[in-house]
């Protein structure tokens, strides 16, 4: 009876482990996909529409 419950509370943390784990590579990788994402749409030469004075929009 001991045996079965320590293969299921190994099982458990075993589970826990690899799933924090995962999580610990996703989201720094999702934080700097943006990042780089933010930088490349900054970096961008878009025209910009400028208002004269006196023009109609």
């Amino acid at each position: 009876m001991g045996s079965k419950i320590a293969r299921a509370v190994f099982l458990v943390t075993a589970i826990m482990f690899f799933a924090v784990l995962a999580l610990d590579i996703a989201i720094p990788t999702l934080v700097l996909c943006t990042m780089a994402l933010s930088t490349w749409v900054v970096s961008l030469d878009l025209p910009v529409v400028r208002k004269q004075r006196g023009e109609a929009a």
